[in-house]
């Protein structure tokens, strides 16, 4: 009897055994359904982020430090300062973001609603820091003076390059799979095409259209009255890229009004318009008719120049989504440098506005 006890302990220590092992592996079963059951984290690009956080350290130095230390302040006209660098930062990290967000798609046209409501917003809010809502509301009627609203702006501007680039990240975008470095610039042909398109155009119309003699209105305080000057800004010039007798400033006075632009531009700190040059500071004696003048850095001719480059921003994520082979990379590498070159070549002879 104490043997058939013995075995049947021994018997029941391998149930209970082979029971819990069972036990477990359901447990880890469970716990592996549950897992799957949840959402996948986001990946997000790391080195995106540390990125936008040094952009916006900079923007921060630039702004608070630019004005005591001219030479990270942003150029008055022509040359590269330490603060020109921020736009081209901001709008790399919107291109790059754009391919990430755009990479697999459910439905187009709930993409293209989305991408209409975030552009729509960031250009109402642009309106409202830039556009004239909280500076000096002593001066302005009901708070609003809309005879004088700066119509662009720096948000804006990237609200417009932003829309036309999501959207041709949405539509134009090839379906098949990448799988080699032909196979991806043919996956993105179109988008080269509207790059292409659009420098084309900012080019024609820099340097080839006819800017004619322009004027503009300043108001001067007399006695305690105030006066208006007229002034006459000579021109008569075709693809001139000085800060009084450029296409693009022409562009905006004839399709947003003189009314509507920058008041403080930055060529004042030139040499030709302040006796403190790099730094603002009274008129020369002999200072130009123009440098008073009213002009818009956010333009309309220059945010056409930002779609091309947000396009080839937009390159550059492209080849961290693919993961494209080293090759490529270098090839693109080199390009890259060869592009700055000719660049620094072309400089040598024209002079094109600072972005």
């Amino acid at each position: 009897m104490r043997t058939k006890l013995t075995m049947y302990e021994a018997i029941k220590g391998i149930d209970d055994d082979d029971h819990q092992w069972r036990e477990k592996k359901d447990i880890e079963s469970a716990l592996q359904i549950s897992r799957s059951s949840f959402p996948p984290d986001k990946e997000r690009l790391v080195s995106l982020d540390v990125f936008r956080g040094l952009t916006v350290a900079l923007m921060i130095l630039v702004d608070d430090v630019g004005g005591i230390v001219p030479a990270i302040n942003h150029s008055p006209w022509d040359g590269l300062t330490l603060a020109d660098f921020v736009m081209p930062f901001f709008l790399f990290i919107v291109g790059v973001s754009l391919a990430f967000a755009y990479k697999n798609l459910s439905c187009r046209f709930a993409a293209t609603r989305k991408a209409l409501m975030r552009s729509l917003k960031l250009l109402l809010l642009g309106l409202f820091l830039q556009g004239g809502f909280i500076h000096g509301l002593n001066n302005l009627t009901y708070g609003i003076d809309v005879d004088k609203i700066r119509f662009m702006g720096i948000l804006q501007r990237i609200a417009i390059a932003y829309l036309v680039a999501a959207l041709c990240e949405i539509w134009l975008k090839g379906s098949h799979n990448v799988s080699s470095e032909l196979s991806m610039i043919k996956k993105y042909r179109f988008h080269w095409v509207v790059a292409f398109v659009i420098t084309t155009i900012y080019l024609s119309l820099l340097y080839g259209l006819y800017v004619p003699d322009w004027e503009y209105q300043i108001s001067s305080e007399d006695q305690g009255s105030s006066t208006f000057l007229n002034l006459k800004v000579k021109c008569g010039v075709r693809g001139h890229t000085g800060p009084g007798c450029n296409a693009v400033g022409m562009i905006d006075r004839m399709f947003l009004g003189i009314q509507h632009l920058y008041r403080k531009p930055v060529y004042a700190r030139t040499m030709q318009c302040s006796l403190n040059s790099p730094n603002n500071g009274p008129l020369p004696p002999d200072a130009p008719s123009w440098c008073q003048a009213p002009f818009d850095p956010e333009g309309l001719l220059r945010s056409l120049l930002l779609l091309s480059k947000n396009h080839f921003h937009c390159k550059f994520c492209f080849i961290i989504v693919h993961k494209v082979t080293r090759k490529f990379v270098q090839l693109k590498f080199v390009d890259g440098h060869r592009y700055m070159l000719s660049g620094s070549a072309l400089r040598s002879y024209y002079h094109p506005l600072q972005d």
